[in-house]
């Protein structure tokens, strides 16, 4: 066993396996970074032309021997990721300025609790004036790509600017607000409605479009009625109704904790 061991590193096969493992990490950050984005598409469709070319250019110009397609194709593959450059720039500066602003450690959980207060506080104002919101905290699933036609924001978490956004009649407050890395990152938000049919003829299209983007991602989803002032939060498609101002800070302090942890 020792001298097969000795004959593989002595082929330097694992360093292939590292080069391997290292390659597959890299992809498999950038795929996370630009899942939920156009930009994953653009990428799917770029590794599969590279890919495609690449084979088509290594079968025919050895099986024919076409010398002048083999010296060429290098500059392609050159032309084809500056192209990449161009059809990625968005991505690359949201990357430069994720860069920029990251936060190199996790979200204290006194912040959470600032957040979460905040956020309560405005729930409870919107159930006792009737005033109809919808605030989507994003986790593991990225929901960049709903964000693309928002407003972007970037704003502190506040109770005044919840409450300045969701007020009615205001151009952002028809639609769904996110919250993202203890940020409000984006408002007029338009969420994804339930295609359910069994749901309660009271809910409106607050609480569809509730249901229906915590059913596509793993999002904590928080919705106050318009008409009655009921406080709800959805989770994996699952409604938790109707909720105090204490259980709805409970509720979020046990699943933005939960999910704080499974990050770290």
């Amino acid at each position: 066993m020792i001298e097969a061991i000795r004959e593989i590193l002595s082929r330097r096969e694992w360093t292939d396996l590292i080069e391997l493992l290292i390659i597959g990490l890299a992809v498999l950050a950038v795929m996370r970074f630009l899942r939920g984005t156009r930009g994953a598409r653009i990428l799917r469709g770029f590794v599969l032309l590279l890919m495609g070319s690449t084979l088509t250019v290594y079968f025919v110009a050895n099986f024919f021997d076409l010398e002048r397609i083999r010296v060429l194709y290098p500059y392609f593959v050159a032309a084809l990721f500056l192209v990449a450059l161009v059809a990625f720039q968005p991505e690359l500066r949201r990357a430069l300025v994720k860069l920029g602003a990251a936060r190199w450690f996790p979200e204290s959980s006194r912040e959470i609790d600032r957040i979460i207060e905040e956020v309560v506080a405005a729930a409870a104002y919107f159930s006792k004036n009737k005033i109809g919101a919808l605030i989507a905290f994003e986790r593991s699933t990225q929901l960049g790509a709903l964000m693309e036609d928002s407003c972007r924001l970037d704003a502190e978490v506040s109770r005044q600017l919840l409450t300045t956004i969701f007020w009615p009649g205001t151009a952002l407050h028809d639609m769904g607000l996110v919250i993202s890395q203890g940020r409000i990152a984006a408002a007029a938000v338009q969420f994804p409605l339930t295609e359910a049919t069994d749901l309660d003829p009271s809910m409106g299209s607050r609480h569809r479009a509730a249901i229906g983007l915590s059913q596509e991602s793993d999002a904590v989803v928080l919705v106050v009625s318009e008409e009655t002032g009921t406080i709800s939060v959805v989770l994996h498609g699952m409604m938790h109704r109707p909720l105090t101002a204490e259980s709805l800070g409970q509720l979020l302090r046990e699943e933005l904790s939960r999910s704080r942890g499974e990050e770290a």
